[in-house]
Parts: C-alpha cells; sequence; structure tokens
C-alpha cells in the first residue's frame, strides 16, 4: 500500500450542505431557512438557554454559596521543599519556577514552618507564615516579604 492509495472509511466524511444553489438543488432560494419569520433573519435566533418567555431553568432552581472575587490564593510552598537549594542561597519567585516548586503562580507565593529546613537562606516571598519565619531565622537566614 502506497501513501497515494490511502482512502477513508465508507461513510467517514460527508459533504457538507450546498446551500442556495438554485431550485434544483432542494436548497435554493430560502437555503432551507423557510420564508420569514426569526430563525430566517440574519442573526436570527434565540439566545443560549431562552426558554420561550418561560422563566428559565438557571433562574428558577435555588442558588447557593458566595465567590468572593477579591480572595487571593497563594500558592504554597513548605521549608522542607526549601532544603532543596544551596546552602546561603538567594531563593525567589525565579528560583522557584525554575527548580519546578511551582507550577502557577496565582496571587503569590506563601512560605509555610510544615517540615524541617536544614540550610541558611534568603527568602523572598509575599507571605510568610510566623512558625517559618522563625525557622528561617534560627538558621541564620532571613526573609524578605515582597
Amino acid at each position: 500500500m502506497n501513501l497515494n492509495e490511502l482512502k477513508y472509511n465508507e461513510g467517514a466524511r460527508k459533504n457538507s450542505k450546498r446551500l442556495g444553489r438554485g431550485q434544483g438543488s432542494g436548497t435554493g432560494k430560502t437555503a432551507g431557512k423557510g420564508h420569514k419569520g426569526q430563525n430566517a433573519r440574519s442573526g436570527g435566533g434565540v439566545a443560549i438557554g431562552f426558554e420561550g418567555g418561560q422563566t428559565p431553568i438557571f433562574k428558577r432552581i435555588p442558588k447557593r454559596g458566595f465567590n468572593n472575587f477579591t480572595r487571593k490564593e497563594y500558592t504554597i510552598i513548605n521549608l522542607d521543599q526549601l532544603n532543596l537549594f544551596e546552602d546561603g542561597e538567594v531563593v525567589d519567585v525565579l528560583n522557584l519556577v525554575a527548580a519546578g516548586l511551582v507550577k502557577k503562580l496565582r496571587s503569590g507565593i506563601k512560605v509555610l514552618g510544615h517540615g524541617e529546613l536544614t540550610k541558611k537562606l534568603t527568602v523572598k516571598c509575599h507571605k510568610v507564615s510566623e512558625s517559618a519565619k522563625e525557622a528561617i531565622e534560627k538558621l541564620g537566614g532571613s526573609v524578605e516579604v515582597l
């Protein structure tokens, strides 16, 4: 079998309906839209969810909860993850992304005190918990909040 002999399976491809190509085609003149009316017009039809004037389903069902649009979500980094860096290194957003610890930045980075840190680091982040700050400074490192 050669490339020029390849063919689609029977019924796998269907020609599109050719509209407005004369009366003999069966879809001439009004192109299958019938005579006048909303759906015959250019841009005609109803909006998504429109139910003929009846109250739509999304308005009939009960609503629950609240989505705070000003909420800030931080990417979390734990202390034990920072052991990946060398002693005395500066840990900032770019280093965390390069190391593969941060995949999605969101509103910033927050360092939490889970795990044990064994190296002296300078950490630059958007937020830091008290326990994490204490642990970093105990080893002689420093924390800089951006």
